[in-house]
Parts: C-alpha cells; structure tokens; sequence
C-alpha cells in the first residue's frame, strides 16, 4: 500500500478489534509525551483507512496528538460496513489500541469526521457517548431509511450501496427495515445529551452534494430542547431553496476559523449546536478541530475558539461521499 500521501511518521498498523478478534487496519501516529490527546478521524463513505489525507494528520502533528484512521471495514457497500455492530466495535478498539501504544489524557478523546464520516460520529456518540470529549460531525446522514430516498431521487447510487449492506430498500422486507433502523444514528442520538457535540452542514448539500442539509439539521433537533429547535418549514425552506430563511438571517454572525466557507445560520441548545456554512459537501478543518481542542470531557462546552498553531487553511475539504 502506497502512503505517500500522508506526512512523515504516520504509519500503517494494524490492532485487534473486541467483537471478532479480527486484524483492522489503521494509520497511526504517536508523537511521543505523556497525557496527549487522541484524535479518531473516520473516512468517508467511499473509502477506507487509506484514504488521501485530509489535513488531520498534519493537525495531530503540530499540536501533539496522538492520531488514528481506522478503516472500520471499509466502503460502505456491504452488511460488514454501514454502522454495523462490527463497525461499532471497531472504533471503540482503535481508541483502545491507542490508550494501550500511548500515554492519552482520559479527558481528551475526540472524534471526527465527514460524510459517511460524520454519519459514524454521530453513530458513536450515540453508542458509546462516555467516551468522547467532543465529537466533530460534518454534513452527515443521519437516517439512512431517509437517505435512501433521497438518492433514489437523485440516482447517484449511493441507494443501491444501502440496498447492500441493508439487504434491500427500506419497505422491502422487515428485515431490511430493521437494519436500516440498527444502523441509522437517528436511533441511538438521544443517549449523547451529555455528548459535547458541533454538527455543520453546507447550505447547498444534496443539490451540490449528496446529503441534504436537514441530516444535520434534524440531528440537531434531536438533541435540542424544544424551544430551541429548528422548524420543520424552515429546514424545507433550506433543501429546497439553498438558502437560508430571511427571518433566520444574521448579517452579525462571524466565525473566522471557516474562512471561505463562513457561516450563514447558527444555533446552540445546551451541550450541541448546528452551523450551516456557505458550501456544499465539504468540512472546514481549522474550525473542527479548532473547536475540539477546547473541549474536555466531563467540563462544560466552550464554543469560543481561540484558534491553533496547526498549518491547514480554511478553504475547506470538498469530499464525494
């Protein structure tokens, strides 16, 4: 495997996971020093643990973290994949294998990722909320019966990849219904109420991109208290214009860690809050991993981000899927 792609000191390994006792690769990287913090970055849909790097590495590497890409079985295409039990066990095991190769603060785990990525860290703060410090979603699934239909409508195949790993389209069979349900991170979402969370959308997803922005919008909602939450005709009005309600608008909302992809609406509601930014399909590093870096488990959020020492620009990172 050719891993030129990824910078200097990070390594392929491989580390056993719980459920099967199976061999699951990931990249690794352990700058050395004790109590660092441990960043689990997940691919997206697509992809694997070898996917090109998008700048989480260099992150870990200016600011001295620990860094694992685990693979968590791969393309998402297949019952093995797709927020299956295996997938699960595989992530909790990468944080695992590296609290045993490294000396990680217990307060200090974090969890990111975009696209199929970001699906999975909704997923896992759900399953496992006692882990994560702070969990960094971007422009994620949240409900795949939901997605489904959403690409069927636009024929870009990622249906016949839920078909799958699924065992058919929703309403096929109460099998396939059920795991549709057992896999989607709308399920379990409501365990992460304690769950430092920061979930981001771009405004033209699901018409530039594949995953529609009331994903993150609905997830958000899940989590908020009801006074807080988005309404249902203001997230219609966002899929179906790309554009953000006039009444919602906020010409004073300034965040200067999403450089070309600034925000155009914000809200907070207790431990989570939901940006939607000006681009499609994309996460924005500097503001992700910006905001985790505030974070401690167990201590109150901190939206305010005094920023980092990490070279990565704010352009953002356009992804497939």
């Amino acid at each position: 495997m050719n891993h030129s792609s990824w910078p200097a000191g990070v390594r392929e390994i491989t580390y056993p996971s719980s459920i099967d006792n199976s061999q699951q690769r990931s990249m690794f990287y352990n700058p050395g020093g004790r109590r660092m913090p441990l960043l689990i970055a997940l691919h997206t849909w697509s992809a694997g643990y070898e996917q090109p790097n998008y700048g989480y590495a260099e992150w870990c590497i200016a600011n001295g973290w620990v860094f694992m890409h685990p693979d968590f079985r791969g393309f998402n295409n297949k019952p093995e994949a797709t927020g299956s039990e295996l997938v699960v066990a595989d992530i909790v095991s990468a944080v695992e294998y590296a609290r045993n190769a490294a000396d990680i603060d217990p307060e200090r785990i974090y969890l990111m990722g975009c696209s199929g990525g970001g699906y999975a860290a909704l997923l896992l703060a759900g399953r496992h909320p006692e882990i994560w410090a702070g969990v960094s979603s971007w422009v994620p699934i949240f409900d795949l019966a939901t997605w489904h239909r959403d690409s069927s409508i636009r024929r870009n195949g990622y249906a016949e990849h839920l078909e799958l790993s699924c065992g058919g389209a929703p309403g096929s069979s109460p099998a396939a219904d059920a795991e549709y349900r057992k896999r989607s991170a709308c399920t379990y979402l409501a365990n992460a109420k304690n769950v430092l969370l920061d979930i981001n959308t771009g405004i033209t997803d699901g018409h530039t991109g594949s995953v529609p922005v009331s994903h993150a919008l609905n997830a958000y909602n899940l989590l908020a208290a009801s006074a807080d939450r988005v309404a249902d005709a203001d997230i219609e009005y966002m899929v179906e214009k790309a554009a953000i309600p006039p009444a919602l608008q906020d010409p004073a909302l300034k965040d200067p860690l999403y450089g070309e992809m600034p925000p155009l609406f914000r809200k907070v509601s207790g431990n989570v809050r939901i940006t939607v930014f000006d681009g499609g399909h994309s996460s924005v590093l500097p503001a992700g991993l910006g905001w985790l870096n505030e974070q401690r488990l167990g201590a109150p959020v901190k939206w305010q981000v005094t920023g980092s020492n990490a070279p990565l620009n704010a352009k953002g990172s356009e992804v497939a899927g």
